[in-house]
């Protein structure tokens, strides 16, 4: 199963890239503001993300699709 958890972007240099399924910064998706980012992987929570408020598909979409991470000006 894919889980979603949402971080703070002074957080992203102490990521592991070989335990998410975002292959670098460069594939990050960021909040409007530019405070927050999220990363997602399958199976076990990497040691790096434990303690954080995990997400399913269906529960970070709606998240997502919310003004802080989407700008309706972009479109």
């Amino acid at each position: 199963m894919r889980t979603y958890v949402i971080i703070n972007s002074s957080e992203v240099d102490g990521l592991a890239f070989d335990a998410l399924l975002e292959t670098s910064v460069d594939t990050l998706r960021y909040s409007v503001d530019g405070t927050k980012t999220f990363v997602k992987f399958e199976g076990v929570t990497p040691s790096f993300l434990e303690g954080k408020d995990q997400y399913t598909q269906e529960e970070i979409f709606p998240i997502l699709a919310g003004s802080e991470w989407y700008s309706f000006d972009e479109v």
